[in-house]
């Protein structure tokens, strides 16, 4: 990989509030110092997901179509804007015409609710152009967010593009449909997908004291084996305790976790010379400046990180894994972020190299480290949540979805149990 990519990569945002040309990626250093949110306007991330690159084989090309993705909102606000990201892509992408309305109806609908989309503009303009590496913020779009809507994002594809840059499981089906379907409330048929295409985050302008809060993991973070369409992923769940009761806490939650995502290790190269095994993304070390940092408004990360790198990486120690929390710690020191460390799930059941007796010590240690360290400015016990007390390496079978390592809808209800809302006071 070159350099030039990977600066591409590791650089951070300007998501600023307010009316104006649109921010692309591409400021080098870190998100500043202090804490970030105490500027005015007030604008926090209310969505968002990580990108990764797309082995050869499963590159989606688009010709002359729009695709319609479902984003599952947090807190709510006005003046949405979008980031779409082509951090992997091997060539420009044109989008055509873009917009942003507010879903009508549940389950895989892309319907939108009459009168209640808006188009996107980039800078004034109708099309812009994704450069390779880089992302792209909109000019805010008229149009109220209330908390826990549901968007639907529209973008049309006017010319033959691969969709090189994407989050691979979106545990939502967005739709493809021929024409451009940006302006269209019921688009009907079309090719189903769970994945994002170039999309990777949405923010609103709300309350001056709103910040956000990164769920940063694996694919018990991002939801594999929760309902799709049904929005069971943990910090969605968290999410809704957090607006619940008499005196709603005004915090985004952003969602980056990413299957099979590893601590130490990752992939960076672009689409067309992504390895088979790309969709893990980078390691979470080298994504944390991009995925974390950039976020608008972000206050506080959760880490829920290290299970694969137990599963593929045999000879890795729990110091290296330590290491890697702590330089995870340091990151998010260094910007002023609030960071708290989640406990790994107990695995149990899943298949051997996962469930084998070095990597049932190694977790044991690192759990161990997490909680009386001190080093995390607090803990969430996730382990404690979900594990059985008669048989403490394994998940209890209520919440085991069956592989026994990831949760099911029940045990994702859990892990949001788990967390102690005064956290984010």
């Amino acid at each position: 990989m070159g350099a030039t990519f990977h600066r591409a990569l590791t650089r951070r945002g300007l998501m600023l509030a307010g009316a104006g040309a649109a921010v692309v990626v591409g400021t080098p250093g870190k998100a500043g110092h202090g804490d970030p949110i105490h500027r005015l306007p007030v604008r926090v991330g209310t969505w968002a997901a990580a990108p990764t690159a797309v082995p050869a084989g499963k590159v989606l090309t688009l010709t002359g179509q729009t695709v319609r993705q479902v984003v599952h909102t947090s807190i709510g606000g006005d003046l949405p804007r979008v980031t779409l990201s082509n951090a992997y892509g091997a060539g420009p992408v044109r989008i055509g015409a873009a917009s942003i309305g507010v879903r009508s109806g549940t389950g895989p609908s892309t319907d939108t609710v009459r009168a209640r989309t808006r188009p996107l503009t980039f800078g004034g303009a109708t099309e812009v152009v994704l450069q390779p590496g880089h992302a792209v913020t909109s000019d805010h779009a008229d149009l109220i967010v209330e908390h826990g809507a549901d968007l639907v994002i529209s973008l049309y594809l006017p010319e033959g593009t691969q969709a090189g840059t994407i989050s691979p499981r979106s545990k939502q089906t967005n739709l493809i449909v021929n024409g451009d379907a940006t302006a269209v409330d019921r688009p009907g048929t079309g090719r189903r997908i769970t994945r994002y295409l170039w999309l990777s985050g949405v923010s609103v302008r709300t309350v001056r004291n709103a910040s956000a809060i990164v769920a940063l993991g694996d694919s018990i973070t991002c939801g594999t084996e929760t309902t799709d369409n049904s929005n069971h992923r943990w910090p969605d769940l968290l999410s809704a305790r957090l607006r619940a009761g008499a005196a709603p806490c005004p915090r985004g939650v952003l969602n980056v976790g990413l299957s099979g995502n590893r601590l130490l290790f990752g992939y960076e190269d672009p689409t067309g010379r992504a390895d088979e095994k790309a969709l893990i993304g980078a390691a979470t070390l080298r994504r944390f400046d991009r995925d974390v940092l950039a976020q608008p408004g972000v206050r506080y990360v959760v880490t829920l990180i290290g299970v694969n790198d137990l599963a593929n990486a045999p000879d890795v120690t729990v110091g290296q894994l330590i290491a890697g929390h702590r330089i995870l710690i340091a990151q998010a020191r260094s910007a002023g972020l609030t960071v708290y460390g989640g406990t790994l799930l107990p695995f149990g059941g899943a298949p051997q190299r996962y469930n084998n007796a070095a990597n049932r010590a190694k977790r044991q240690e690192l759990n161990d480290w997490i909680r009386g360290s001190g080093e995390y400015d607090a803990v969430i016990d996730f382990d404690a949540a979900v594990r059985d007390p008669a048989a403490p390496t394994r998940m209890q079978v209520r919440y085991d979805s069956g592989d026994g390592l990831h949760p099911n809808d029940l045990g994702s209800a859990a892990l949001a149990m788990a967390v102690p809302l005064e956290l984010f006071g």
